[in-house]
């Protein structure tokens, strides 16, 4: 059976602030958008690292948090009904014949498409490995850093380690469908919204789920495959508990993981790009954001902002070849406004 194959116009590699606005721009010019992130939500850095934090410096917004203003970029990236792909990291990228390339993930999503835009800030986001001796060889196997489909956590012996939102929310989202279900922190505080933690000890109170204060130290099974781990706690005990399934959430590093065999010119792990289009030494990709580099480049999401307008007139070229680019302004055009459904 042959893989199928989405074909759009435009791939999106990042969905932080700087790729759900090229969504915007790219759709006033009539072209379709498909975002792939290694994160389960939009927002990028903005909505993992610092949702609640204020921004200070977005313009005509004297103070947004990330998470407020993902939010707004996708309200207003709605009305061209991008595609969004979670869970998923962009491995391969190959020219086609007709110019156009192909995309694979390392989830087995494959796109034809005729521009790609990486918008993936500092890189991809890749899961802090616990220091656990030996932890590798269950990787992929029975330790998981991320939940791409709950089914596969049906009827395990699920143990989730961590403390901030990610843990707390596939605590309890799993624990209805997992044969056991445990959380182990460090302490008795977490970093997730105070809900989560409740709705976590009511299933503790009510014998659903265990909570260990403590870490693990050592993981048992054999041919990556868990079948149980040692916990040290917090009083210095050392006991086994009897898991298959360990999900380990400690926070995210930046790494800029497979672009860097795309082919493209590389300085100090990032894009150099022409600033009048922001596009790279590769004709058809182009690097916006914190992970370009050019000559009195800001690292700041406004400069992104201005960055994608440009780029989004030359993506235009290659996706509508023989049109004429006309430039227009919101505030006037007819036809602008009826694509935004204000009109």
């Amino acid at each position: 059976m042959a893989e199928e194959v989405i074909t759009t116009d435009v791939v999106v590699i990042g969905a932080g602030p700087v790729g759900l606005f090229a969504v915007f721009e790219l759709g006033l010019l009539d072209m379709k958008v498909h975002l792939i992130d290694i994160l389960d939500r939009p927002g990028g850095q903005c909505a993992e690292l610092y949702p609640e934090k204020p921004i200070y410096d977005i313009p005509g917004l004297p103070l947004v948090t990330g998470q407020d203003l993902t939010d707004r970029l996708m309200e207003q990236a709605a009305p061209f009904n991008p595609q969004f792909h979670f869970n998923e990291q962009v491995e391969e990228v190959t020219r086609q014949a007709d110019g156009s390339w192909l995309v694979k993930t390392d989830g087995d999503l494959t796109f034809n498409a005729k521009v790609i835009v990486i918008a993936a800030g500092g890189g991809s986001f890749q899961p802090k490995r616990p220091p656990i001796p030996g932890i590798e060889e269950y990787e992929g196997k029975s330790v998981f850093y991320s939940v791409k489909k709950m089914e596969k956590f049906r009827d395990k012996k699920v143990l989730i380690s961590g403390g901030g939102d990610s843990a707390l929310d596939w605590v309890n989202n799993l624990q209805p469908i997992t044969k056991t279900m445990q959380l182990i922190h460090r302490r008795d505080g977490f970093r997730a919204a105070p809900a989560s933690v409740n709705e976590m000890k009511k299933l503790v109170a009510e014998d659903k789920m265990k909570f260990h204060l403590g870490q693990v130290t050592k993981l048992h099974g054999a041919n990556g495959q868990l079948e149980g781990v040692t916990i040290l706690d917090n009083d210095k005990n050392e006991f086994d508990v009897e898991v298959d399934t360990l999900l380990p959430f400690f926070g995210l590093t930046m790494k800029l993981g497979p672009i860097a065999n795309w082919g493209l010119n590389l300085n100090e792990n990032l894009i150099p790009v022409d600033v009048e289009k922001f596009e790279t030494s590769t004709p058809g990709i182009f690097a916006v954001g914190d992970i370009n580099t050019y000559p009195g480049k800001l690292k700041l999401i406004l400069s992104g902002f201005h960055e994608v307008a440009l780029m989004a007139q030359q993506a235009f070229r290659y996706v509508h070849p023989d049109a004429k680019l006309t430039f227009q302004y919101t505030t006037s055009s007819t036809s602008l406004q009826k694509k935004l459904g204000v009109n």
